[in-house]
């Protein structure tokens, strides 16, 4: 029995525990004004990933939107949302939680953001606004490489504010 119990404290665990709203904002700053537009609007949208350890197994994850759409320079609306999961994690390399958090967790949250996010538009009585599907992978690739150049840059050999003669070499 003991060896049974043993045996499952070391297995790979990854369970959704939760899913939650944990911010929704709503601005319409120009209405009832911006309502007499005739233009087609301009739509902006930034995608943001987030996790953090709760305790020793268990992990928030979110997914944040922010939707912004403007006639010209003013703006129709602007949506901001973030949904949250809670995962518990639990006998997996450190080296996967990363991944884990920065790809599977978002992507099993951005639906529910999806529809969140086009819920709060269709309430606006404008017309309907539906996030594309989005790659979470490829971010987190991107993430990746950008943080890696960074640090490329950042450990270049720092200047030591000496300033030498012209045609003099530093060795």
């Amino acid at each position: 029995m003991a060896q049974e119990q043993q045996a499952e404290n070391t297995n790979p665990a990854f369970n959704l525990q939760r899913v939650y709203l944990k911010d929704l904002s709503l601005e319409m700053p120009n209405s009832p004004q911006i309502f007499l537009e005739q233009e087609t609007p301009e739509v902006e949208i930034s995608l943001s990933v987030g996790g953090q350890r709760l305790a020793e197994t268990i992990f928030e994850a979110t997914v944040r939107a922010t939707v912004t759409t403007k006639i010209g320079d003013k703006i129709l609306y602007l949506v901001e949302g973030t949904q949250a999961g809670i995962f518990e994690i639990a006998n997996i390399p450190e080296e996967q939680f990363d991944p884990l958090l920065g790809i599977v967790c978002p992507t099993m949250l951005f639906p529910y953001l999806r529809a969140n996010i086009a819920d709060a538009i269709n309430r606006t009585s404008l017309p309907p606004l539906h996030l594309a599907e989005v790659n979470f992978q490829a971010l987190y690739e991107q993430r990746t490489q950008e943080a890696q150049q960074a640090q490329q840059n950042s450990a270049a050999p720092e200047d030591s504010g000496i300033i030498l003669p012209p045609g003099t070499t530093r060795q």
